[in-house]
């Protein structure tokens, strides 16, 4: 376009130059020049436009590759994810079907276990009935029966028992003991352990050095008049000393020595019954 301006402009001069041209057509000239400079002039901001558009364009498009780049990358990403989730799946079904299986033993074991404790309680609570039966008013107030933790203890105090620093069991005493052993007798599944207890006072015995000898030999005394003379299978029986340090109470008082004083029977279910049932137990993988 500016060529076409130039080689008008060009062909004006020659006209002026070598002719004569009228005030009247020079006047025309001249307009006709200045429509085109101004036509030259819009085309001119039309391109700059269109150059313009043209880069935003290439820059949309740029952009938009980019983008379908990352698209294509993200599906990728997409894809190997939903495959291996679905040999996770796969895998995973495998694993619930052996923990299902794992869940069935352990309640088919836990369903033993708490048989096993029923059938241990129920003993309790009849032993305990029987043995409370068993008893007359005066043994009641020196017997005292209780049930701890699926255990049978059978506290008997110290004055009925023995004499004062002796470990001698009292005839008084062996009566008691004898309904004891026809009890212990009935549930033959049960270990027997006596245990003796004593308050703080130091003995003063020349044959018995402390109270652990005391305690001791009060047990075992009580262990040998259930096994010698009531016919107890020694087998179940075990005799131990606690001396002064399994106290019920204080030894502030003489009611809370006295009560310190006592030997206890305690009655537990066998413990190779319930070591069975451990070995039973599901393996842990």
């Amino acid at each position: 376009m500016k060529i076409k301006i130039l080689g008008l402009s060009v062909i004006l001069i020659g006209m002026i130059s070598t002719s004569c041209v009228s005030n009247k057509k020079y006047a025309q000239l001249e307009q006709k020049y200045s429509e085109l400079e101004l036509i030259y002039g819009s085309t001119r901001d039309d391109l700059l436009s269109c150059n313009s558009d043209v880069r935003n364009l290439q820059t949309q498009l740029e952009n938009a590759n980019n983008v379908n780049s990352q698209l294509r990358t993200d599906l990728t990403d997409v894809k190997n994810a939903l495959s291996k989730a679905m040999d996770q799946n796969s895998q995973g079904n495998v694993n619930i079907s052996k923990l299902v299986d794992e869940i069935n033993a352990s309640n088919k074991y836990i369903k033993q276990l708490v048989d096993a404790k029923s059938k241990s309680d129920s003993l309790n609570i009849a032993l305990t009935n029987k043995l409370t039966r068993s008893l007359n008013t005066d043994e009641l107030r020196d017997v005292d029966v209780k049930v701890l933790k699926g255990v049978v203890y059978i506290s008997l105090s110290d004055q009925m028992l023995f004499k004062s620093g002796s470990y001698e069991v009292s005839s008084q005493a062996k009566q008691t003991l004898e309904k004891i052993a026809k009890i212990l007798k009935d549930f033959k599944d049960f270990d027997v352990l006596v245990e003796g207890n004593t308050d703080n006072v130091p003995i003063s015995k020349t044959n018995i050095r402390n109270n652990w000898d005391l305690s001791a030999l009060r047990a075992s005394s009580v262990v040998q008049v259930l096994q010698n003379e009531f016919g107890i299978n020694p087998a179940r029986l075990s005799a131990a000393g606690r001396g002064e340090y399994n106290p019920v109470t204080d030894n502030d008082t003489e009611m809370g020595k006295q009560r310190n004083r006592r030997t206890e029977i305690i009655i537990t279910p066998k413990l190779d019954e319930f070591m069975d049932l451990i070995d039973q137990a599901p393996a842990e993988e």
